[in-house]
Formats: C-alpha cells, sequence, structure tokens
C-alpha cells in the first residue's frame, strides 16, 4: 500500500487551500459538500487525522467520523426531504477511490431516482451553496 499523501487534494482542503462549502466541522471531523455531486445535497466526511483508507486509519478516529456520517445523514435526509440514504466508502483504486484521503459519501435519495455517474462534471458553486446552507440549518 502506498504512504499517505499530503497533497492530496483533501488535505489541501483540510488546511484552507482550496475552497469548500464546508456543512459541519469538528476538532476530528469534517464534512462539505462534493464538488461532483451524484445527487442534490452529496456531502463529503473525513477524518482529520490523515489516512489514505480505511486500511490504515488509527482506530481510534473512527467513532468520531461514524459518528459525524450519522449526524449528516440525518441532516441530509431532513434538508432535501430524502426518502433514505446512500452511504458508501471506497478503499484502493480497485474499489473505486479516486482520492487518497479517507472519506465517506453521504447521498440524499429519492425513491425512483437513480444516482448520477460520477462523470467529473463540476456542480454550480451557487448551486452548492445553497444546498451545504440547507443542510447546516438542518443540522
Amino acid at each position: 500500500m502506498s504512504a499517505y499523501d499530503t497533497n492530496n487534494i483533501f488535505a489541501k482542503i483540510l488546511r484552507g487551500e482550496i475552497p469548500s462549502h464546508r456543512v459541519y466541522e469538528d476538532e476530528a471531523t469534517l464534512a462539505f459538500m462534493d464538488v461532483m455531486p451524484q445527487g442534490e445535497g452529496h456531502v463529503l466526511v473525513l477524518p482529520k487525522a490523515p489516512s489514505r483508507n480505511l486500511f490504515d486509519a488509527d482506530p481510534a478516529t473512527l467513532p468520531a467520523l461514524i459518528a459525524t456520517v450519522q449526524k449528516i445523514a440525518v441532516a441530509a435526509k431532513n434538508a432535501f426531504d430524502a426518502d433514505g440514504v446512500t452511504v458508501f466508502q471506497f478503499n484502493e483504486a480497485p474499489a473505486g477511490q479516486s482520492v487518497f484521503h479517507l472519506h465517506f459519501h453521504v447521498v440524499p435519495r429519492r425513491a425512483g431516482v437513480p444516482l448520477k455517474p460520477h462523470s467529473g462534471k463540476m456542480e454550480d458553486d451557487a448551486v452548492l451553496a445553497a444546498n451545504a446552507e440547507k443542510i447546516r440549518r438542518a443540522l
């Protein structure tokens, strides 16, 4: 397994070097809008502690991370009047991981509406800002 890259995009977001639409932050975790959402209200939740993925994460960081995933899932479901929430997480490129900092995807879902493909098309900044505000209000 490769070493953690301190210059990955999420590490840069954590350091404030790249802007993001943050919806929640505490001493251990950060949640922000995915700029290439697969559904309305798609949020990424990550630990502040550096870890490439689940394989090398310090087990002590996981309780706070999962608690934040749950908090964001509840808020996103309520904010978007969703029927449910999909939570997914990838480990290594063959499994679909493209940013090598441990993170969870939280996507509000409505019955009959499929996930959009992860196409690489960035969402309009104003839409991301509005969606982030909805989730912050639901927290």
